[in-house]
């Protein structure tokens, strides 16, 4: 379809007369309504035709045509209906958007009756109201260019391995005989926002000044495998576009599992099936990323007899690359030298967006050292990102804690992945949040709590995860006691957690050793769980080392979807004495030396018992002390005691606990 604007001079010298008169005016538009009624009743939907604005010496029209051709005679037999004489007489192609205003205005102007049944007999209803929401789209129009022009275009974009010898073949004649349609399609494959929309702007300029598209107007469409849009919209626009052209930009990446890609598979054979509908009418440019191999692949399943070129970005190596960097160079003005060549290390090439961010980084120091000097102090603010230290408390928290090397090696690990994605995104990184499912293997007392409290505080304070709570589960509150109940309970604390942690303590009860109970269900469904909310929940999974490691052995499935395994290490003495002193802080308390002495020899005794708890027992230690200090201090004269005392914990202060259950204790961690 195509749509026009045409506006001219009015020559009728009784026009401007009858103006003055309002009474008049309306009559006379009523009349030009009248009369635009029946001429578009004769045109039996294949065209229409509105008036804007003919009230003073300017007249303004529009057309929509069903099928392209000239509009120049039937505009002169419109307005010889309308008994309106012209003089330079200017018509241009619009947009859709651009009618519907212009009907909108057409009607407010009283020269049509309803702008909506005006699209409703062409079908393009949809595209005006509330159901274009459901497919963004948008429009444009062919630039006209010479073909010199073009040629000199391709050079901007690394693709003259495929786009020049099409452009070649298009440039090579028009079609033999009368035959309408579309030899083939394009499949346009590059990451390259800047690619993707030149060459095909270049495609679409050769295509419409060799007569095989008759529209300069096309339409673009966004779509993102597996979001609802309206086929009928869909349908729509590309009906609207019979003549032109259809810019299908799929918005997928080819990182997902295959039972991930349902969904994208089921857009993809919609998306198809309009294509193949219109294959002779509308032309269709699929634009995907240039490593969407398994979305290609569903898409050639569906696109049946249909043929395509692709187009793909080449890699630059050496001269060529050179050359591109010197026409970035010369668009901006500025020469290069050694230090941007001395850039181009990789001998496999680089792709037009490497080689732009490339250029930027030179620029951008360019315009600082040699440009404008005063400003070579300044630091960028990408160093000031690297630089910059892990947001909120939590980290600082973490890192207070005493030893934990391997859990405060993993948190720093996933910061840092986080941040240079973001600071590398122009260099080809893709950004795309690791998965940090873990598992916390330790003996009880070893902080593996408290470091999950912290963990998910971290990740929310630097944008890893939405929420950041932490969920704590055990085997009573994943396992059903029916049949058929642990698999939704499981579900119903995944959807608890998401944006946020899972900590699952104890994991090794969920089996028990008793192949096909409930427990096996749980874990099963906790793997799919998993998997399903792998961008939003991190489960870590908590435990003896030796248990932990049996469950893992015992379950493959689950045992590849763990991403850190962080062994909780037993404290020595020293580390020991020093979560006392740090507790003790905590608290407004003070070690003396002797006090400190003892803490050494009360907890080399310890270690040897079974059940020695750790930090855990540490902290009991300390609770002990300030019981005994407070016996201690009501036995002095209170006229005696100075602040000094009440804030310090002496060597008489410590006692081993006696007939201590450490796993009894429910207070696990010792950094709050």
């Amino acid at each position: 379809m195509q749509f026009y604007k045409f506006e001219g001079l009015i020559k009728n010298e009784k026009w401007s007369k009858e103006n003055e008169n309002r009474r008049v005016l309306c009559e006379k538009i009523r009349k030009i309504s009248v009369k635009t009624a029946v001429f578009n009743q004769r045109l039996n939907k294949k065209a229409y035709f509105y008036v804007i604005n003919a009230s003073d010496d300017t007249f303004t029209g529009g057309i929509l045509l069903r099928e392209a051709s000239d509009p120049t005679e039937q505009i002169e037999k419109f307005l010889g209906f309308l008994g309106i004489l012209l003089i330079d007489i200017h018509t241009e192609e619009i947009t859709f958007n651009s009618a519907c205003n212009m009907l909108r205005s057409s009607s407010r102007n009283n020269y049509i009756d309803d702008e909506d049944s005006v699209l409703e007999q062409f079908d393009l209803d949809k595209l005006n109201g509330r159901f274009g929401r459901n497919v963004d789209y948008g429009e444009n129009m062919i630039d006209e260019v010479s073909k010199v022009e073009v040629y000199n275009e391709t050079k901007r974009f690394l693709a003259k391995d495929t786009l020049i010898p099409e452009l070649d073949r298009i440039y090579a004649g028009k079609a033999q005989g009368n035959a309408t349609g579309h030899p083939v399609h394009y499949m346009v494959e590059t990451d390259d926002h800047d690619a993707r929309k030149g060459m095909c702007r270049l495609l679409l300029s050769a295509l419409y000044a060799n007569g095989r598209l008759h529209n300069r107007r096309y339409c673009f469409a966004d779509i993102r495998p597996g979001e609802n849009f309206s086929m009928a919209v869909y349908d729509c626009l590309y009906k609207s576009n019979i003549g032109g052209a259809m810019i299908v930009r799929f918005l997928a990446n080819d990182d997902s599992e295959d039972d991930r890609a349902t969904c994208g598979r089921d857009t993809v054979e919609n998306l198809c099936e309009v294509m193949k509908k219109y294959q002779n009418q509308v032309l269709t440019a699929f634009c995907l990323p240039r490593e969407c191999t398994k979305s290609k692949d569903i898409f050639y399943e569906y696109l049946g007899t249909a043929s395509f070129v692709e187009l793909k970005e080449d890699f630059a190596t050496d001269e060529r690359a050179k050359e591109f960097l010197k026409m970035l160079a010369r668009d901006n003005g500025i020469r290069t030298d050694k230090v941007l060549f001395e850039k181009l290390q990789n001998k496999n090439g680089y792709l037009a967006p490497e080689l732009r961010s490339i250029f930027e980084e030179w620029y951008n120091n360019k315009l600082k050292t040699t440009v404008y000097p005063q400003y070579k102090e300044i630091t960028t603010a990408k160093r000031e990102v690297i630089n910059a230290a892990p947001k909120g408390s939590a980290y600082d928290e973490l890192m207070e804690m005493i030893g934990l090397s391997e859990a405060k090696k993993v948190i720093i690990q996933a910061l840092n992945y986080f941040k240079a994605q973001k600071l590398f995104a122009d260099k080809g990184m893709k950004l795309d949040r690791p998965v940090m499912h873990m598992v916390f293997s330790g003996n009880p007392g070893t902080a593996k709590t408290s470091v999950a409290r912290l963990f998910a505080r971290i990740m929310k304070e630097n944008g890893l995860l939405s929420k950041g709570n932490l969920i704590e589960v055990g085997r009573g509150d994943l396992v059903g006691k029916y049949v058929g109940w642990t698999a939704p309970t499981i579900q119903k604390k995944f959807k608890e957690a998401e944006g946020s942690v899972l900590f699952i303590d104890e994991a090794y009860s969920l089996v028990d050793d008793r192949d096909g109970s409930y427990g096996d269900e749980a874990i099963n469904t906790i793997v799919q769980e998993m998997e399903n909310h792998r961008d939003d929940v991190v489960v870590i999974f908590a435990g003896y080392p030796d248990k932990m490691e049996q469950l893992l052995e015992k379950n493959p499935g689950l045992r590849s979807r763990i991403a850190f395994r962080v062994p909780f290490a037993d404290y020595n003495v020293n580390e020991l004495c020093n979560i006392a002193r740090l507790i003790a802080k905590k608290k407004g308390l003070n070690l003396e030396t002797n006090a400190y002495e003892k803490l050494v020899s009360v907890f080399k005794s310890a270690q040897k018992e079974k059940n020695f708890g750790n930090g855990r027992y540490a902290r009991n230690v300390i609770e002990k002390a300030k019981m005994v200090q407070a016996t201690r201090l009501l036995a002095k004269d209170y006229e005696l005691i100075t602040g000094e005392d009440v804030t310090t914990l002496t060597a008489e202060d410590i006692e081993i606990p006696e007939n201590l259950n450490t796993s009894k204790v429910l207070t696990i961690g010792f950094a709050s």
